[in-house]
């Protein structure tokens, strides 16, 4: 019988009998997938979703209208082919016929108008900013839509190859729709089974998948494990078929082992620490949030290159953008910053503040607390004094929503265009602005920058929000993560796409 092994600390009775259940479900059938997560995800619903680890379970289950591959080109998926308007205010979506989703229902025109407007008007949709500048949704026929846009949006494929894409059942959302993200009903190639929170995710095979050719197990089960060791442990024992994000430091270990296999590969977002410069008290009483010279401090107190080395064992790269500097919309005017202890003390002293002290949140996963860690200890030569405030992974979501935080690591999956990784962040109450961050010229910028097509405009516009946005510092970026997936040998077939996620299409042992 195959358990699944865990730290003392997760012997609860529930838990215990949950994984046994589990373990004898999943012995029954050999054709299995077992994919080991750092988290446990937020809601099931794409719609209101907002953590990484969602969208691996998503990308076994929710199918999108498009997808992303290898180098970022926009590849067909659930619409079969595109064209822009003259004008770019008129996308026309031809979609592919005879897909239906896992209540049998059909895939069509209405639907996608369906889940775009619910997109777009949902309370608490974290698809809405993303969606905005889309004004109507036009079912031409059966198997055509179109997007009517108030002016041309650069990032909207994107987008749409994204959970803003993801299209489930409107009969399912409309029978339940304040419980849908706990019984989801998509069209992808896997259907919701059961969940158990903190500890299994289970999907079956949905025989009805237009593309099942492709798929070659009958069940994938996600396995959220918070400590990369016991993660990996339970991928050496045999219990899980591949983990990602395993811990850095495991890396040239596993490298020595015949029976793994390891996947490497550089991301698209990032690793900052998010500053609550305008939410609530905790805002008001953070002496990083009161003075912009204290976050000018702060950031030149760390040493971002033994950030990488320290935290991340060298798998990463040094940024001070929502970009790494390789990528081209990445502001050269505004270079990484050297660390300066001394500058740093000067700029404490003008301010009036000595001995700074604020709790600094991070999700209780291994990446997250080495991070802190190293912070912490850099940030203390300067002056500053920070206390550490571990938090469950889905909790940090709520207490930033609600500015519970005054400083906070927060890791970014990352986009394929750049708004992606910035407009959420500081756009005017837009959904993941967790700093409170408002500044009408920025607001004006991202969108100017969404309704220019040109790459050469759109870099000219990204550098002027880099000018404004670097000096407030409501988020002071860190660096950029390689993925780190490992994985056994058996195991055929897997895409390293830079979003990062886990594609099950192709995959077989």
């Amino acid at each position: 019988m195959r358990t699944f092994i865990r730290s003392c600390f997760s012997a609860a009775p529930r838990v215990l009998a949950a994984t046994l259940a589990l373990s004898a479900m999943t012995a029954a059938g050999a054709q299995t997938l077992r994919i080991g997560l750092a988290e446990d995800p937020d809601t099931l619903d794409p719609t209101l979703a907002r953590s990484m680890v969602g969208r691996f379970v998503f990308a076994s289950m929710c199918d999108k209208l498009v997808d992303i591959d290898e180098k970022l080109n926009i590849v067909p998926q659930l619409a079969t082919s595109y064209q822009w308007s003259p004008d770019n205010k008129v996308l026309t979506l031809k979609l592919r016929e005879g897909v239906t989703f896992h209540d049998g229902e059909k895939f069509d025109a209405a639907a996608v108008k369906f889940n775009l407007e619910r997109a777009k008007s949902l309370p608490g949709s974290s698809r809405k900013g993303e969606m905005a500048p889309v004004e109507s949704i036009q079912v031409v026929d059966a198997h055509t839509v179109k997007l009517v846009l108030a002016t041309p949006f650069a990032p909207l494929l994107s987008i749409l190859a994204d959970r803003a894409g993801m299209m489930v059942s409107p009969k399912a959302v409309k029978a339940n729709p304040n419980g849908f993200g706990s019984n989801p009903v998509c069209s992808g190639p896997f259907k919701f089974k059961e969940r158990v929170a903190q500890d299994h995710i289970v999907l079956e095979r949905y025989a009805g998948y237009w593309n099942k050719s492709a798929i070659h197990f009958d069940k994938v089960i996600y396995q959220p494990i918070v400590d990369a060791t016991v993660r990996l442990a339970n991928l050496r024992s045999g219990q899980l078929d591949i983990i990602e994000r395993m811990a850095t430091s495991d890396v040239a270990a596993l490298k020595a082992e015949n029976k793994f296999a390891l996947a490497r590969f550089p991301e698209l977002g990032y690793v900052g620490i998010t500053i609550n410069t305008g939410k609530g008290e905790n805002a008001k009483n953070n002496p990083l949030g009161r003075d912009p010279r204290v976050r000018e401090a702060f950031e030149l107190s760390l040493d971002r290159a033994g950030i990488v080395q320290v935290a991340a064992d060298g798998q990463g790269a040094p940024g001070n953008q929502g970009v790494p500097p390789s990528n081209p919309f990445y502001a050269k005017s505004h270079p990484i910053p050297a660390r300066n202890i001394a500058r740093a003390k000067a700029l404490l002293k003008e301010a009036g503040v000595t001995n700074p002290t604020f709790s600094l949140m991070t999700p209780t996963n291994s990446d997250g607390q080495k991070v802190a860690q190293v912070v912490q200890a850099m940030a203390k030569e300067a002056g500053f004094d920070i206390k550490i405030q571990s938090t469950e992974f889905a909790t940090t979501y709520q207490y930033a929503d609600s500015g519970q935080y005054q400083a906070y690591v927060k890791n970014w999956s990352g986009r394929p265009d750049p708004d992606g990784n910035l407009y959420t962040f500081y756009g005017c109450k837009q959904s993941m602005n967790y700093p409170g961050y408002c500044n009408p010229k920025v607001d004006a910028l991202l969108n100017e920058a969404r309704a220019t097509v040109d790459p050469a405009q759109r870099r000219k516009l990204y550098d002027q929000i880099a000018d404004v946005v670097l000096a407030d510092r409501s988020i002071v970026y860190l660096y950029h993560r390689d993925w780190l997936w490992a994985y056994n040998k058996k195991l055929t077939g897997l895409r390293t796409i830079p979003d990062g996620l886990i594609r099950v299409q192709g995959l077989q042992m």
